[in-house]
């Protein structure tokens, strides 16, 4: 039976803690990749600890977002991580997004579309004049076209980003209840799945308060 894929979100500097969520989150019923973000990676051990991680499947969510030659020195510099994928935000551009790929090797490059913590009323405020489908549409096209390896998406685009890109999907923004957060286009895990979804990335329904008892709720949750 194909097991549903998580990426925890260690967000968190504490190494014990981090060590905490990958220990706990350990189960034959899932299979689990770890994120870790800006925040882990510029702490003080956060890339000795990533050097010395061995046999997890890792994401840095770095959502590199510069002018290419930052960009391509950027990959070089955390090749030595080893790590599977790699963020970078699809509206740096085409030209951008082919350079990295060029020279990204084994790492996987993922593109990020529209950030699930917008919505319309935010783009308009930043000053796009069209609707978050409708960018997450145009933006999934260019991943395509720089033969990205995955996008991210909020789960209630999946089925529009499938459309035009045939590879994997990872969603974040999953709530297993009406608690948002700073997220505004959420959905459960079960729903992600259900449109499509080939990663979820969970953050604090797993890692706050009770890990093991979390994971459960999960587990019970996809299996309903």
């Amino acid at each position: 039976m194909k097991k549903n894929k998580i990426f925890v979100a260690c967000d968190s500097i504490n190494i014990l803690k981090i060590k905490k969520i990958i220990k706990e989150t350990a189960n034959k019923d899932l299979k689990i990749g770890y994120k870790f973000g800006l925040e882990f990676l510029n702490s003080k051990n956060g890339r000795k600890f990533l050097v010395n991680l061995k046999n997890k499947t890792t994401f840095i969510d770095l959502k590199l977002h510069d002018i290419p030659n930052t960009c391509v020195s950027t990959i070089k510099a955390i090749k030595d991580l080893k790590v599977n994928y790699l963020t970078i935000h699809i509206s740096s551009g085409l030209d951008n997004l082919k350079a990295c790929k060029k020279i990204s090797g084994k790492i996987k490059l993922i593109g990020v579309t529209i950030l699930t913590s917008l919505d319309n009323k935010s783009l308009k405020e930043i000053g796009f004049d069209k609707k978050v489908k409708q960018l997450v549409l145009h933006q999934a096209k260019l991943a395509n076209k720089a033969k990205l390896d995955a996008i991210v998406c909020s789960a209630q685009e999946v089925n529009i980003v499938k459309k035009v890109f045939k590879k994997e999907i990872i969603t974040p923004g999953i709530r297993f209840n009406s608690n948002l957060n700073d997220q505004k286009r959420v959905l459960s895990p079960r729903q992600a799945y259900q449109n499509g979804s080939d990663w979820l990335v969970i953050g604090r329904p797993i890692t706050k308060g009770n890990i093991k008892k979390n994971i459960s709720v999960l587990i019970d949750h996809l299996n309903k």
